[in-house]
């Protein structure tokens, strides 16, 4: 397993190059990123169908840089000073504790000074260079896609806070041992929890800007499923927790030319540093060799299934709606089934006894369900009228 992105660097390359970026972390930011191109390219499709349009905004230019924007942006020049200086003076301590490096209190109080000097005098700078004896309002043209750089950071606060909130609400006993670290940590992330409330947000910020969410609903949707995958990457090199059950049984003949890991794997310095021979007998389950299902592989698998099927479809079946209420139908049905050889908490639901993750899954499998029954029905109130 790779902790780090520099475990990964050397095993494969035999380079010894220390960097401060886990694994996990580092493929949820590739993921951010996928989704956010995939996103782009899909609302700018829409627009140029007619289902989604650009409009008209005022914007004021040719004002000094007031206060309000000097501070700010002072602010963010300390934060990046005091923490860089600290950071490249103490690197080897960032290297080995990144996550706790950073959101501690240490930092360098002259390199905050210098920071913060610098980012208010490149704003008064900027500002300067745009002033105009008298400030004026200008209209321009503002695209859907214009706005998805604000959409992944809406949708990557929101959606990471999401994901910590389910998954400390699915482990309050560990939550309860170690609150900043559960909450600190990058790993225990809860999938359904990001998508949730982060999805939530950007279809609350796009309504706000005039978009039709059940456009940007579609065009969003392939690109969830292939950062799914991606991120599932980063659980698999990790080994941050999402192994499966113990899963002792020998390869299956028709499986014999690929790698023993596809099949069961015991997940070696991962990054937890956990056993999992003992961490099973800790469970109460009976394990002989140590192994679990590798499940975030084949989630990687699945998803890149669904996000094909959905890829392909997207141009074919003009009906808006449809492709996002057939998101939730496959992803519900590609989680549900996994959370068969997963270990998970079980909850009490109305006498039925099923994880957090099986009961989401089986809701959105229904609302994908209806979704699609729902919009082809109606898919003239959906579809733009075209002038």
């Amino acid at each position: 397993m790779y902790p780090t992105v520099s475990d990964m660097i050397k095993d494969l390359f035999g380079l010894e190059i220390p960097l401060p970026f886990p694994t996990f972390g580092f493929f949820v930011a590739l993921a951010f990123l996928v989704a956010a191109y995939l996103f782009t390219l899909e609302l700018k499709r829409k627009e140029q169908i007619g289902w989604l349009k650009s409009k008209r905004v005022k914007e004021k230019i040719g004002e000094k840089a007031s206060t309000g924007e000097l501070i700010s942006n002072g602010f963010i020049g300390f934060i990046l000073g005091f923490k860089l200086v600290e950071a490249f003076s103490h690197y080897s301590e960032l290297v080995a504790d990144p996550q706790g490096f950073i959101f501690s209190t240490r930092g360098n109080f002259i390199g905050g000074i210098v920071g913060a000097a610098l980012f208010a005098y490149l704003k008064y700078r900027e500002k300067k260079k745009e002033e105009l004896p008298t400030p004026k309002l200008v209209e321009k043209e503002l695209h859907p896609h214009e706005l998805v750089g604000n959409m992944t950071m809406i949708a990557a606060i929101a959606g990471i806070l999401g994901a910590k909130i389910f998954h400390n609400l699915e482990n309050l006993d560990e939550f309860a041992a170690d609150p900043i670290g559960a909450l600190i940590s990058f790993s225990g992330l809860s999938i359904y929890g990001g998508l949730i409330v982060g999805g939530g947000a950007v279809l609350w910020y796009a309504a706000k800007h005039g978009l039709k969410w059940v456009h940007v609903a579609d065009a969003c949707a392939p690109g969830l499923m292939a950062a799914y995958g991606v991120g599932r990457i980063g659980c698999q090199l990790a080994g941050d927790g999402d192994w499966g059950q113990p899963n002792d049984a020998p390869k299956p003949e028709w499986m014999s030319f690929l790698p023993d890991w596809m099949w069961a794997y015991d997940y070696p310095n991962n990054v937890l540093g956990i056993n999992l021979q003992e961490d099973f007998q800790r469970m109460g389950y009976e394990s002989l060799t140590g192994n679990a299902w590798p499940t975030p592989f084949y989630e990687t698998v699945m998803a890149t299934i669904i996000f094909a099927i959905l890829w392909s479809l997207r141009k074919k079946i003009a009906i808006p709606g449809f492709i996002f209420s057939l998101y939730l139908s496959l992803n519900g049905v590609e989680r549900f089934l996994i959370e068969k050889i997963r270990i998970n908490p079980d909850y009490q639901f109305l006498g039925i006894e099923a994880t957090q993750a099986e009961l989401i899954a089986i809701t959105m499998f229904i609302a994908g369900i209806a979704g699609m029954i729902y919009f082809s029905k109606n898919k003239e109130k959906y579809t733009p009228k075209l002038t």
